[in-house]
C-alpha cells in the first residue's frame, strides 16, 4: 500500500528502535515522565474540584447565599418584601433573620456564639440545618424558648438536650446630656449584659468551625430582645440558583427593596476557602505543567542522539530527493510517538485513579491508623474528588503540543544535515 515517504521511514524507525542503551533510556523517561506529570496534574484538579463541589454542596447548604441586613432601621413588613424577592428567577427561597452576637453560660463555662434568630419552618428553605441535627428536634424547638447549638458549642459548655443554659447578649445605653442630646465619650455608659434563659432544644453537627460559634434562636425570641415590632426584622437571607453568582444577584435584590441594606454574600464570609481551593488549583496546574515540560523536552536529548545517529540515512534520502520538511516530519513522529504514549497512558491512569481516589485516600488513611483532614477543622472529613472530563482532554493536549514543540530543534538540525559532507567522511 502506498504510504508517503516521511511516514514510511518514520514508521520503520520506531518500530525499530535502533540506537545505544543511554538513547533509548532518554526516550523511555521522557515518555515515563510525561506520563507521571499527565497522571499527577488529573489527579490534583480532579481532587480541586472535588473540594469545589463540596463547598457548594455541604458548606453552602448551611452558610446563607446572600443576605441583605438593615443598616440603621429595622426592616419592616419583611413578608411583602421577602414576595417581592421571590419574584427574582435566580431566588429559590427567602426567609427572616435577627443576627445577635452574645454569649452562653452553663455554670463557670462561657462561649462566645453568633447568634441567628430565625424562622423554624422558613429556615429549612435556605439551610439544610435539619440534615445535620444529631440529637433533638429543629421543629420543635425553634417553636418553643429553647435555643439549637454545634455540637462545639455543647462539648465546650458540658450540656446536652433538655439541659438549661443562659444567653448573655450585650446592653448599650447612652447617657442623655442637660439639654436632651446624647453625649459621647464618658458619657457612654454600659449596662450589665441581658439574660435569657433557655433549655437546649437541639444540637447540630456540621463540621468545621461552624460547631463551635453559632446557635439559633426562635425569630420571636430575638426580637423581642432587640425592642422590634411585630412584622419587623433586621434582613432576609436568600438561597440563589447559581451560587457563584451570588453576588451579582445580591446586588440587583438590594435595588429592589425599597429600604437601605448592607449587601453580603457568602464570597464574603466563606469566599477565602474558594479562593484558596482556586489559589492551589492555579499552582499545581503550573507546576505539574512545568513537570511534563522538562520529562517532554527529555525528547530533544534523545532524538539528537538519533539525529546523529542517522546522519547518513538522512543524506542518503536527500540525495534520493527527500525535501527537508519530509525529514522533520520523520523525526517530529519519533517524538510524538514518546508523547502520545506518555500522554494516552498517563490520562488513562489519571483517569482510573482520580475517580477512586476518595476509596483509596480512605483505605491509606485506615493503613497508617491516622486521619488526614479532621472533620472538627475542615468541612469534610475525606478527599472528595471529582473527574471532569475537559480536564482530562487538555491536559493531554498540552503534553501532546509540548512533546511535538521539543521535536523540532532536533528534526530542523536533521534537515540541515549536508549529504556531501556525511557521504564524503564515510
Amino acid at each position: 500500500m502506498f504510504q508517503p515517504l516521511s511516514l514510511f521511514v518514520g514508521l520503520r524507525y520506531i518500530r525499530q528502535r535502533q540506537g545505544n542503551g543511554f538513547a533509548k533510556f532518554i526516550s523511555a523517561a521522557s515518555t515515563i515522565g510525561i506520563a507521571i506529570g499527565v497522571m499527577v496534574l488529573i489527579i490534583v484538579l480532579s481532587a480541586m474540584n472535588g473540594f469545589e463541589k463540596a463547598l457548594a454542596d455541604k458548606l453552602l447548604s448551611i452558610v446563607p447565599h446572600a443576605e441583605l441586613i438593615s443598616v440603621n432601621e429595622p426592616m419592616n413588613n419583611w413578608q411583602r418584601r421577602a414576595n417581592k424577592l421571590n419574584q427574582h428567577p435566580q431566588v429559590l427561597a427567602t426567609a427572616p433573620v435577627i443576627k445577635l452576637t452574645g454569649m452562653l453560660q452553663r455554670k463557670n463555662e462561657l462561649k462566645a456564639v453568633e447568634i441567628r434568630g430565625v424562622d423554624a419552618k422558613l429556615e429549612t428553605l435556605v439551610s439544610d440545618i435539619t440534615s445535620y441535627i444529631t440529637d433533638g428536634n429543629w421543629q420543635q424547638t425553634l417553636g418553643n424558648n429553647q435555643i439549637v447549638i454545634g455540637s462545639g458549642v455543647a462539648k465546650k459548655l458540658n450540656v446536652k438536650v433538655g439541659d438549661k443554659i443562659q444567653v448573655l447578649l450585650p446592653q448599650v445605653s447612652q447617657q442623655s446630656g442637660r439639654n436632651g442630646s446624647q453625649q459621647n465619650g464618658l458619657s457612654q455608659q454600659f449596662k450589665a449584659p441581658k439574660r435569657l434563659n433557655v433549655t437546649v432544644g437541639a444540637v447540630f453537627k456540621f463540621g468545621g468551625m461552624i460547631d463551635d460559634t453559632l446557635a439559633y434562636l426562635p425569630l420571636q425570641m430575638a426580637a423581642d430582645v432587640q425592642g422590634y415590632q411585630e412584622g419587623s426584622v433586621q434582613g432576609l437571607r436568600i438561597k440563589v440558583n447559581d451560587v457563584f453568582a451570588s453576588r451579582e444577584t445580591a446586588r440587583t435584590l438590594a435595588y429592589q427593596l425599597d429600604h437601605y441594606v448592607y449587601i453580603y454574600d457568602w464570597t464574603v464570609t466563606e469566599g477565602h476557602l474558594f479562593n484558596d481551593i482556586q489559589l492551589v488549583r492555579t499552582v499545581m496546574f503550573i507546576v505539574m505543567v512545568l513537570v511534563i515540560a522538562v520529562a517532554s523536552f527529555n525528547i530533544v536529548s534523545s532524538l539528537i542522539m538519533v539525529v546523529n545517529e542517522k546522519k547518513s540515512d538522512i543524506a542518503i534520502l536527500k540525495t534520493m530527493g527527500a525535501s527537508r520538511p519530509q525529514i522533520m516530519t520523520i523525526f517530529v513522529m519519533q517524538g510524538m510517538n514518546n508523547g502520545v504514549i506518555g500522554a494516552l497512558s498517563g490520562a488513562l491512569l489519571g483517569a482510573v485513579v482520580a475517580s477512586n481516589l476518595t476509596e483509596i485516600f480512605s483505605a491509606i488513611e485506615q493503613t497508617l491508623g491516622t486521619s488526614f483532614l479532621s472533620g472538627d477543622v475542615y468541612f469534610v472529613d475525606y478527599l472528595p474528588t471529582d473527574v471532569i472530563t475537559s480536564d482530562i482532554y487538555v491536559t493531554a493536549s498540552v503534553a501532546l503540543v509540548m512533546s511535538i514543540l521539543a521535536t523540532l530543534y532536533p528534526a530542523w538540525q536533521a534537515a540541515k544535515v549536508e549529504p556531501a559532507q556525511v557521504l564524503g567522511q564515510s
